[in-house]
């Protein structure tokens, strides 16, 4: 129950980082493309079609990348923490960025024109737009960290599954299922269902308490 645990807060720690990372990069992005950027009529759909792009896929390059031999080797990254959070914010900055786009679209039309046109500069514009689209980058959030904490093929490639430093919860639920471990595998499995749950409530709770 102890590992359980670790693993847990492990996998949270992790996935949250990654979500943060993919956040600080989505977000001046799609402010930059709710302006009405002829760019956006090509990035958005690819980012949408990126969405569905396999894990183990992006967890290949990575590792290629990362590997002794690759051309960022010698960062020595690979089979560290590090690298499932770069691969994780990799993963979900296209999720991330096309639900962020579109909530922002919508509040540009209805804040950022009127911020601008009363003389408010592109950082004051940014961070009203945020604190109107706050909900929607809540949302976005934590449909991120969803999709990153449930992901197995990146945590596994670029992360190797080592005890008590880079196993993770999907990992963990592989391993178990290879030793026919079911029952352990079946637990693991309720724990990441739990904690998806748990921060989608989450959300809804700092939403309601901020009168979003």
């Amino acid at each position: 129950m102890n590992e359980a645990f670790e693993i847990t807060i492990r996998s949270i720690c992790i996935s949250g980082l990654a979500t943060l990372l993919s956040l600080t990069a989505s977000i001046p992005l799609a402010y930059y493309l709710s302006k009405g950027s002829k760019a956006a009529k090509i990035l958005i759909p690819t980012f949408e079609a990126l969405i569905g792009v396999p894990t183990v896929f992006i967890g290949l390059l990575l590792y290629m990348l990362l590997s002794i031999r690759g051309p960022l080797g010698f960062l020595r990254l690979l089979y560290t923490p590090y690298a499932i959070i770069i691969g994780e914010s990799i993963l979900i900055f296209p999720l991330i960025t096309a639900i962020l786009y579109r909530v922002m679209h919508s509040t540009w039309a209805t804040y950022g024109e009127l911020a601008v046109t009363l003389g408010a500069s592109d950082e004051q514009a940014l961070i009203l737009m945020i604190k109107q689209a706050l909900p929607g980058i809540i949302a976005a959030a934590i449909m991120g960290f969803s999709r990153a904490i449930g992901e197995l093929g990146i945590a596994l490639l670029v992360g190797g599954n080592i005890r008590g430093y880079t196993r993770v919860l999907t990992t963990a639920i592989a391993l178990e299922v290879s030793k026919g471990s079911f029952e352990a595998a079946l637990t693991l499995g309720l724990i990441l269902i739990a904690t998806v749950l748990s921060f989608s409530a989450l959300s809804r709770i700092i939403e309601r308490w901020y009168g979003l």
